[in-house]
């Protein structure tokens, strides 16, 4: 069985029938993505995906990068450099940037199915583009175009990568706390001095140069986020004509010994002195920081989709292989395939389920990105604007709780070969178990649901979102005819109006009851995300089984997806309504206990 297939039909019917695919290439912008053009694009990438990266998955994992402490090198797994190489040469990480700087001009949910399969393929190795990303879309948005010109043609291609430096030894989610410092040179640059950690792909034997883009405090900088400024710092100096020139003062000190990613080199990164760029204004940083940290964030919460597929093509392969037991009506004497076990079934449908609701929530929210980037009306951009920034707290939360619930799952199907390493299944919980933590923990990303996305136009936001799922509830109800099909849409119809119902009723309460006391706004945060992903995940596998319903006929892979979609709303979404009593509780009972009584010892 290969490593990992790209799904692509799973891709295409989310971009035909959840997404709209076919109205971006209907703007101007975006005339030669049309749907065929970019099917065809996303099957060649699947292949490069399938063939090059994922052969390399285990050897990264086992092989890891390495760092040399007398060079301050870092080198990458064997076979990386010559993947990286093909990469390039492919132009596949500068599909969605704009032409003017050597990009495809491709839409940003393009990049989002992309990024899926080459997650899937080699989570470590994807990590080095991902971060590359970033760094263009900070450049694209806030550098100046002298800055543009000279750093964007080769990260776009590909020839040069980024990094992102927030953290330090006593800044980590506190970013306000870091103490990296940047004195201004006579030459108008700037003398960048510190230390940061964690920082992804900091040091590499990829790629010909490294963009650093570095937060730090300039001179009387106000205290706090207020008084942070951004840079860009690259391991090379650029030469006036373009090629990398002088060795920066930049110096990898060392690289991290982590629970998984191990292919993908954490380095803590001593900048002393180093030649920087101011991006912007001084004391700026952090607003612009932001344009890297919510499409890193949606990138993070795809990982959980990403990691989710490709464990459940490995727990399904298996489970269709081992035998074990006698399942109920198999011959006597016979061991059945474990997929036969109803439980394991269920474990099965489990993973199916809520990957194809993660899947329609994240390219969700990259579509309207591109619509919020690219609309001729304004109304339109506001209102898609205010969808994405709803929506990206639970894409990367919920959906990376997910990928690690669905890769406990794939790890249980494989029983007690799941618990030895040569399966393989075990480095999806080790890999995936980061995404809950980097970008932001997914106890933040609550916070900022209910603190800063929740109150956006006096709780008008959501208040659309909550209709706009609520009106779905007409076309479930519809069809006239009593057909199996339709009956199952009648049951995800009841199941949906309860969900959205029960989410409405928290919502309400935390903005009222939030507001009086913050407190309880927070500790109703992290089971309200959740209760909002479950939900949105049921409104997404409603339209799954509507849009299956219309497409009609008897063929088979149809029909997996409306009963996916009914095994979704009728065994999964009433968690929804369960989680209520959380969110209404306030914080009374987590503060019952005084601190120095919360050991039993």
């Amino acid at each position: 069985m290969p490593l990992y297939v790209a799904p692509l039909r799973d891709i295409r019917f989310t971009l035909d029938h959840l997404v709209d695919l076919e109205g971006l290439s209907k703007l101007p912008v975006f005339a030669h993505a049309d749907p065929e053009t970019v099917y065809g694009l996303l099957e060649e990438f699947g292949r490069f995906a399938g063939e090059v990266l994922a052969p390399l998955d285990r050897i990264g994992d086992t092989t890891g990068s390495t760092h040399d402490p007398a060079t301050h090198e870092v080198t990458t797994p064997p076979g990386f450099r010559s993947a990286y190489d093909r990469y390039v040469e492919a132009g596949w990480g500068s599909v969605p940037f704009e032409p003017a700087y050597g990009g495809g001009g491709f839409p940003w949910l393009v990049a989002i199915a992309m990024q899926e399969m080459i997650t899937s393929s080699n989570m470590g190795f994807s990590l080095c583009p991902l971060l590359t990303q970033g760094a263009i879309d900070m450049l694209r948005h806030h550098g100046s175009e002298e800055l543009r010109e000279r750093y964007l043609p080769r990260l776009v291609s590909g020839e040069w990568t980024g990094t992102m430096n927030l953290t330090e030894p006593e800044a980590g989610s506190d970013v306000g706390a870091l103490r990296t410092r940047a004195v201004p040179a006579p030459d108008g640059s700037w003398r960048i001095s510190g230390t940061k950690i964690f920082i992804t792909y900091g040091e590499q034997d990829l790629s010909d140069n490294i963009i650093h883009l570095v937060l730090a405090r300039v001179p009387d900088a106000p205290p706090g986020t207020r008084g942070i400024s951004c840079f860009v710092v690259p391991k090379y100096l650029v030469a006036d004509d373009g090629s990398p020139g002088e060795r920066n003062r930049v110096t990898c000190l060392s690289i991290e010994h982590k629970l998984g990613i191990h292919a993908s080199p954490t380095c803590v990164l001593e900048f002393d002195e180093a030649t920087g760029f101011l991006i912007g204004e001084a004391n700026a940083g952090m607003k612009y920081m932001f344009t890297m940290m919510n499409n890193a964030r949606l990138s993070v919460g795809l990982s959980g989709l990403a990691v989710a597929e490709v464990a459940y093509q490995q727990a399904l392969g298996y489970a269709k292989e081992r035998r074990q037991g006698r399942a109920p009506g198999a011959p006597a004497g016979e061991s059945s395939p474990i997929v036969d076990h109803v439980d394991v079934r269920r474990m099965l449908m489990t993973m199916r389920a809520t990957i194809e609701a993660m899947r329609g929530l994240l390219y969700l929210n990259a579509w309207a990105i591109d619509v919020q980037r690219h609309s001729a009306d304004e109304t339109e951009r506001v209102a898609h604007t205010e969808l994405a920034d709803l929506l990206t707290p639970v894409s990367k939360a919920w959906c990376t709780d997910m990928g690690m619930d669905l890769a406990r799952l794939a790890t249980q199907v494989h029983g007690g070969m799941g618990f030895i390493e040569e399966t393989g299944i075990a480095q999806r919980e080790r890999d995936i178990r980061i995404a809950a933590i980097y970008e932001g923990t997914n106890g933040i990303q609550a916070m900022d649901l209910v603190g800063r996305k929740l109150p956006m136009r006096g709780g008008g936001v959501v208040e659309d979102f909550l209709r706009r799922m609520e009106r779905l509830d007409a076309d479930l109800g519809a069809p006239a005819s009593t057909t199996d099909t339709t009956q199952g849409l009648a049951t995800i119809r009841a199941a949906l109006a309860d969900a959205v119902a029960a989410l409405r009723e928290a919502t309400a309460s935390i903005l009222v009851h939030g507001a009086e006391d913050p407190n309880d706004a927070l500790a109703a945060a992290t089971p309200y995300l959740r209760m909002f992903g479950i939900t949105v995940g049921g409104w997404v596998m409603a339209r799954q089984a509507l849009a299956a319903h219309r497409l009609g006929g008897h063929d088979p892979y149809l029909d997996a997806k409306a009963a996916t979609a009914r095994f979704y709303c009728q065994e999964l979404l009433p968690q929804a309504r369960g989680l209520l009593g959380a969110v209404t509780a306030g914080s009374g009972l987590l503060q019952a206990i005084p601190v120095e009584h919360l050991s039993g010892i």
